[in-house]
């Protein structure tokens, strides 16, 4: 028999590692919440990935078990650790992902550096941080917040009553992370690749675009990244993924301050959104490198393809009809696109694919990313 490789999650990350997994010869096995996205291309269950027993059941068959997200309980994970199921990353690891006043925590005692950031139990000690850094802050709730969910931009503390308020009625109790509003130039995002053993590769440190909270564009390598730069990115992330003992790829989004320093924003022990681009713009793509990693296999090499590649995301979809209506004539415009749809019906906001166009031309590839994309808007 094959390398099995079960995928807890069956969104686009999923869906998007069964290619590289057919290729490499491995058995991809996907534990979905419903059918949809890559349970119509891979083995798929259907079951609830919070039920210790459903999860455990899918584990039976494969030799490692991965993860589309982070929201697996903690539970769940060490009931199959303690069952001998070998998890990538796990659960020691991704409670760095699931709560962010533990991540923050702990990247100050590995000395990262990051924003000025406190825990607030109560409305006295949000307004008392707020009071100390100009009288305004970004609120997070430590648990369950993506593409710009679960962050606010306050500047009273009665701004956040109603996240108090669910606090209060969580049997889990806790506080809010309250995070100094950095004054950044733009954002980056920096991934790393771990396995087991250790070994650790990195690709280009990345420019990403947020509009509404959500990554719109993805720059690689991030233009004007100087070897400085680039080097101190790369450190931060291997140092990152071997301080927390992170196995599979993991990606670091970073603040590049006015005054030229990285601060850590978030992590994501997963493929991510600001690694698509090296589906097709890097020797080895991070859904690829994902699956080296979990199976312990010898990483391959991370570097780009060509000088420049733009990532643009299909947010939303278009108005009337589908992508697959859309697909002959954005292709016939744009044959040097490469353009992946997720099987997502479009909703405003959504992310439900993206093109990605590589070349020697950074302003030539950009225009020609965004052309493409914009077939499938409106």
């Amino acid at each position: 028999m094959g390398l099995r490789v079960g995928v807890v999650g069956g969104g686009q990350l999923a869906r998007m590692m069964i290619a590289p997994a057919v290729e490499l010869g491995i058995d991809l096995r996907v534990l979905a919440e419903e059918e949809g996205m890559a349970a119509r291309l891979a083995a798929t269950s259907v079951g609830d990935y919070r039920d210790a027993a459903t999860v455990l059941a899918f584990a039976r068959d494969v030799d490692v078990v991965t993860f589309d997200h982070e929201h697996v309980p903690q539970s769940v994970l060490h009931a199959l650790v303690d069952a001998g199921v070998a998890v990538h990353p796990g659960p020691d690891a991704l409670q760095y992902a699931q709560d962010k006043l533990a991540m923050r925590a702990r990247l100050e005692e590995l000395g990262m550096p990051q924003p000025d950031w406190a825990a607030a139990a109560s409305a006295a000690e949000l307004q008392e941080f707020l009071d100390a850094h100009g009288g305004r802050a970004v609120v997070k709730t430590p648990r369950g917040g993506y593409d710009g969910k679960g962050v606010r931009v306050v500047s009273a503390a009665t701004e956040a009553d109603d996240w108090f308020a669910a606090l209060a009625e969580d049997a889990r109790g806790g506080a809010l992370l309250v995070e100094e509003l950095v004054d950044f130039g733009r954002e980056l995002a920096q991934q790393v690749a771990r396995r087991p053993n250790g070994d650790v590769v990195a690709w280009p440190v990345v420019e990403t675009v947020q509009r509404d909270g959500v990554c719109a564009e993805v720059l690689a390598p991030a233009p004007g990244a100087g070897e400085r730069l680039t080097a101190v990115a790369a450190r931060l992330g291997a140092e990152i993924a071997s301080g927390l003992g992170v196995t599979g790829a993991l990606a670091v989004e970073l603040f590049e301050t006015r005054d030229e320093r990285l601060l850590v924003n978030e992590l994501a022990m997963r493929p991510h959104n600001s690694g698509h681009w090296t589906q097709d713009g890097a020797v080895t793509s991070q859904f690829e490198q994902h699956l080296r990693a979990v199976l312990d296999l010898p990483l391959g090499d991370p570097s780009p393809r060509a000088p420049w590649s733009v990532m643009v995301n299909i947010l939303g979809g278009p108005v009337d009809g589908t992508l697959e209506e859309r697909l002959p004539a954005a292709l016939a415009a744009h044959p040097d696109a490469k353009v992946h749809t997720y099987g997502k019906a479009p909703r405003p906001g959504r992310k439900v694919g993206h093109v990605t166009v590589s070349g020697g031309d950074l302003d030539d590839v950009a225009y020609d990313a965004r052309a493409a994309a914009s077939f499938f808007l409106g």
